[in-house]
């Protein structure tokens, strides 16, 4: 069976960059005014989250928070106890478009006791954090990375995310289509070809692809095509190659997926989403 994250993040890597590492005491708030999310863990003491309207989240034992998207939040904890955080930064390749930021909730709470795996990188991060080391900054940044990853495993093994991508890549036969889609968007995928990858008949493949993601195998690979067309288009790589590389026979093919899913052609796209006088391929 394919690697379910090995072209996930091969096409839409994470990075991440440690702002702080300590106490928070009292009510500290992170507002929503920067292109990335957070990941928060704390190590020990109790805290409330605050989420605007929302539901107020407890912690009461080392956890963690992920934001994959920008949300502002409240922490609140003792004034003079508080509890001792590590916090970073999140940023996926594509931005809010990415295709794993936006499979993943707004927030996402994990006692650090589920993540069993990771037990030992979560030790030696805090180790790090609490340190003085040279080449500290770039320490944690990986190891903030490495645990991503173990959460993206922890949220598909343990069942944590009920719909969309990430439970069709926790679907022990949907995951065989989606894998095959990120790994070859350029073929010409047909329905059928797509539930012989699943080992299931076409009618309940069709089925339970929609009731599992959310939509039909065919929007699915669009918007898969279509990520990875912004991307290229980001770096500048010139639409005929682009077309080609993502499972389109011309550039007018090409241009009309796009404008359906974006309701930009790529090149409004590109000019939106590029820095001025980057130019156009």
């Amino acid at each position: 069976m394919g690697d379910r994250l090995a072209a996930l993040l091969d096409h839409f890597s994470v990075r991440a960059h440690t702002f702080h590492a300590g106490a928070l005491c009292g009510i500290n708030a992170l507002e929503a005014n920067e292109p990335f999310g957070q990941l928060h863990l704390i190590q020990d003491g109790d805290a409330e989250v605050r989420h605007g309207s929302s539901p107020t989240l407890h912690i009461a034992q080392p956890s963690l928070l992920l934001y994959p998207r920008p949300m502002a939040h409240r922490f609140i904890t003792d004034k003079h106890r508080g509890a001792n955080f590590v916090c970073a930064n999140v940023q996926f390749d594509g931005g809010t478009a990415s295709p794993i930021a936006a499979a993943l909730p707004d927030v996402v709470c994990l006692p650090l006791e589920r993540l069993q795996s990771c037990q030992a990188v979560l030790a030696l991060l805090f180790a790090e954090a609490g340190s003085r080391n040279c080449g500290r900054q770039a320490m944690l940044d990986r190891l903030f990375e490495v645990v991503l990853i173990h959460i993206l495993r922890a949220l598909m093994e343990q069942g944590q995310v009920a719909a969309g991508m990430m439970a069709g890549l926790a679907h022990g036969q949907l995951r065989r289509a989606l894998i095959a889609m990120h790994e070859s968007p350029q073929r010409d995928w047909s329905l059928e070809d797509l539930a012989r990858e699943a080992g299931m008949s076409r009618t309940v493949f069709a089925t339970s692809f929609r009731r599992t993601l959310g939509c039909t195998p065919g929007s699915y690979l669009q918007c898969w095509r279509i990520g990875l067309a912004q991307k290229l288009l980001r770096r500048g790589q010139s639409l005929k190659l682009i077309a080609a590389d993502v499972g389109y026979g011309s550039e007018a093919a090409l241009s009309r997926a796009f404008s359906a899913q974006t309701g930009l052609s790529p090149r409004e796209w590109r000019k939106a989403n590029t820095a001025p006088g980057s130019g156009d391929q």
